[in-house]
């Protein structure tokens, strides 16, 4: 990982396309987030995401606040990633153990924020480090095997 990247990663219960297809969801992306701050999907999101789709979400961090999201990276049962105005990712990445599990890598990627220093000092690299780490472990209590 770069130095502008924070990634965790977890073995789940479950074949890539399950998992996939929760992921492509925003609906359930509330069921996942451990960072407290998902709260909704807003507007006119589709039922699953593509690359090039456009999704809104409820957001509260402090107060409520609502955003809009592009998918920008896409390959199907393995990878997605959208952005958001601010420019950074985030992405999942999802490989197969072979015994019907799967490694689940989500990564907060900074790299292409419009400002990495305020990202930096406002320390959302060690807070979201925190927050994957729950929202991992919430998405493996999804899939018990």
């Amino acid at each position: 990982m770069g130095t502008r990247q924070v990634s965790r990663s977890a073995v789940v219960a479950a074949a890539p396309e399950r998992i996939f297809a929760l992921l492509a969801d925003p609906a359930q992306h509330p069921l996942i987030d451990g960072s407290g701050t998902v709260r909704a999907s807003r507007g006119a999101a589709p039922d699953r995401l593509s690359l090039g789709a456009e999704f809104g979400m409820e957001m509260r961090m402090g107060a409520p606040y609502r955003i809009q999201n592009t998918v920008v990276e896409f390959e199907e049962n393995r990878l997605i990633a959208w952005r958001h105005f601010s420019g950074h990712r985030w992405r999942w990445l999802l490989e197969p153990t072979g015994d019907g599990r799967t490694e689940v890598t989500e990564t907060f990627d900074w790299s292409t924020a419009r400002s990495p220093l305020a990202i930096r000092l406002l320390g959302f690299p060690k807070r979201n480090a925190e927050a994957i780490e729950k929202t991992l472990a919430r998405l493996g209590g999804m899939f018990p095997g």
